[in-house]
């Protein structure tokens, strides 16, 4: 009679888990770990606030008596969606640049020598950002009520907004990933990370309508997948019919994670410590 025991792997070791609940346990305690540096440094999480707040205040006041927007009581209730997305998409940048900060320190290879997946360590810091991004969102909403913004909608649909908008921002994390990845230096992923997403969030319909832009830009504006966003967001949290801007918001962020997160993972199965 014989038995079957657990056979180690090529280094002598025990086999590594494996396992969607693995990879889940794995994944989430890499995320705490990025969660529990927040506290010690909270000037990144309040400063990442700032530029926002201040973007809805000079908006509204400065610019908002020269906006027209037919269709909507007030320019807060046109703008606000807009405001509110280009911060949960700016917030992504963290992922690229924290990847870069632990690749320069060494951490990457520290990690890559745990029995733990490897994925986990993307799907980790993603999530992490993802919860200092709802962190944001909470402080922006609550700046939006102060300056007159009013959800006109179901609450139903502002819920729905708002799981679009977090949505987004997570497929935005993995192309950031992958931006971070593929720089030589923490700075050079904070230049990268941003560079590309200024025209992108201003090319939009975020805070004009795009029928007030020059028509060749326009054309650009409306297929931009930041304004199927916008538009969308904004047409649920005022109460009004998103259309197929709702169903082409949700395919462009689920595309932008799939096909990202793809891309990252491969180039982080060939990135080394710097």
């Amino acid at each position: 009679m014989t038995t079957t025991t657990p056979t180690a792997n090529d280094t002598g070791s025990p086999p590594l888990p494996s396992g969607p609940i693995w990879i889940w346990k794995d994944s989430w305690t890499e995320a705490t770990r990025h969660l529990r540096a927040v506290p010690r440094n909270p000037e990144l999480l309040v400063f990442a606030t700032i530029q926002p707040v201040m973007f809805v205040l000079l908006f509204v006041y400065v610019f908002g008596g020269a906006i027209a927007t037919p269709g909507y009581s007030s320019y807060e209730q046109y703008l606000i969606p807009g405001i509110v997305a280009q911060t949960v998409v700016f917030g992504s940048a963290f992922t690229g640049v924290g990847l870069a900060d632990d690749l320069s320190k060494g951490m990457i290879d520290r990690l890559r020598s745990l029995p733990m997946h490897q994925s986990a360590v993307l799907i980790g810091r993603t999530l992490s950002d993802l919860a200092r991004n709802v962190v944001a969102f909470v402080v922006m909403m609550v700046v939006a009520f102060l300056v007159g913004f009013r959800v006109e909608g179901s609450w139903l649909a502002a819920l729905g907004a708002t799981a679009l908008l977090l949505g987004f921002s997570y497929a935005f994390s993995w192309i950031q990933a992958l931006i971070g990845l593929s720089v030589s230096s923490v700075e050079a992923a904070n230049s990268a990370g941003f560079i590309w997403m200024f025209p992108l969030t201003f090319v939009s319909s975020a805070f004009v309508l795009t029928s007030s832009m020059p028509s060749w830009l326009a054309t650009i504006a409306d297929a931009n997948p930041f304004t199927k966003l916008t538009n969308a967001a904004r047409a649920l949290f005022n109460g009004q019919d998103p259309g197929s801007d709702l169903w082409q918001a949700i395919a462009w962020a689920v595309g932008i994670t799939v096909v990202f997160a793809f891309l990252a993972a491969r180039k982080f199965a060939r990135s080394a410590s710097r």
